[in-house]
């Protein structure tokens, strides 16, 4: 398996066929666009969608015994302020970090990855992510009025498809624990010199056993940490019957980030969400009102994954000398960011409510 510890950026150019210039991928149109002479492209295979896509064998992938058809090695640039990487063309000496606005100068070096075998297409164009991203910012208290300018007439929002992993399972698990079944008995206690009945709830617990089995189907986890997961968590849910094939024309104007967190880190989180799943068919299995489950033994069989990539707009801001950044769903629309605050509108509402505060204790007094 090869090893990445630092994000990858990779960015396709295809050619118009009319004028040279380079296509972009237009989510409007759901095709190749020229700006330069307006020419449109489809893209062949488009449409096909995700029956089509063929999972890849977990076993295989952790013992490098994947068909090398299923490998890339790119070429990377190196942010020297977030150790962010960016795939460049082989004529391509410098960049910008898409995640905080540095220029990329640095060294270069190659990495081996897994390919991308999905990709779901980005649905809304930069447009209207920047108007979504307007609108969140507007409904931000405290804001900095000029953040919230400088993000609405600032520079352009970078398309970004971010790293993800799916992963299948067939999974049985034994479990053994106890069942409680909540009953009422009524006391006579003393209450003020006085005899008074009260009914106290009580639970009844039983050993309980059994069997619960689960086919887990595309369980995401990010494959990324170059933006921090609370972000991505937020931007969920993800309509993956959407993803289409992986060809490299859905990229065309965008950038692709490589996957830095590895197959196997992959499905350790991946495997934190299924047990808590099973925990939870445990205590359904278990039935009655109240569960305790005491050991959980899950074998998991033919682990399968895809390595695909999600649509994000993402905007890096340096306002007054610190970094802004805002990503957007590119299918959905939702929005998250960093939680910006000017302290002269925090200053102003706290005078405000002192104010207040005065004037409601001055009318209460002259009413006295």
């Amino acid at each position: 398996m090869p090893e990445a510890h630092v994000a990858e950026f990779q960015e396709h150019r295809f050619p118009c066929d009319q004028c040279g210039a380079d296509y972009r991928f237009d989510p409007l149109q759901t095709q190749l666009v020229c700006d330069h002479c307006g020419h449109s492209a489809a893209i062949e295979g488009a449409g096909r969608r995700a029956q089509s896509i063929r999972e890849l064998d977990f076993e295989k992938a952790l013992n490098a015994q994947l068909p090398e058809a299923e490998i890339e090695e790119t070429r990377v640039l190196s942010c020297p302020n977030c150790a962010a990487q960016i795939e460049m063309g082989s004529a391509d000496h410098a960049a910008e970090c898409p995640f905080c606005a540095t220029p990329v100068v640095t060294g270069t070096g190659t990495h081996r990855h897994i390919k991308p075998k999905a990709v779901l297409p980005f649905a809304l164009d930069e447009r209207t992510a920047r108007r979504a991203m307007g609108d969140w910012l507007g409904r931000l208290w405290f804001a900095p009025s000029g953040l919230q300018d400088y993000a609405r007439k600032g520079r352009k929002m970078q398309g970004i498809y971010v790293p993800y992993w799916t992963f299948d399972a067939d999974t049985k698990s034994r479990y053994s624990g106890e069942r409680g079944t909540i009953y009422h008995e009524t006391r006579t206690v003393m209450r003020d010199g006085k005899r008074q009945k009260i009914t106290v709830s009580k639970v009844r617990w039983r050993a309980a056993s059994g069997r619960v089995a689960r086919f887990f189907d595309d369980v995401l986890v990010l494959a990324s940490t170059s933006l921090p997961k609370r972000y991505t968590d937020a931007l969920e849910p993800w309509d993956l019957s959407g993803l289409e094939p992986y060809s490299p024309e859905f990229l065309a104007g965008m950038r692709a980030e490589g996957y830095t967190i590895e197959l196997q880190g992959g499905f350790a989180e991946a495997r934190h969400y299924m047990d808590r799943v099973i925990e939870r068919d445990v205590k359904f299995d278990i039935g009655g009102d109240r569960q305790r489950v005491h050991q959980v033994a899950t074998d998991i069989n033919d682990v399968t994954f895809k390595h695909i990539l999600l649509p994000v707009w993402l905007a890096a801001y340096k306002y007054r000398g610190k970094s802004y950044r805002f990503v957007v769903n590119g299918s959905t629309g939702r929005v998250q960011g960093e939680r910006p605050y000017s302290a002269w509108k925090i200053t102003l509402a706290i005078i405000c409510g002192l104010l207040l505060a005065a004037a409601v204790g001055y009318s209460v007094a002259m009413s006295q």
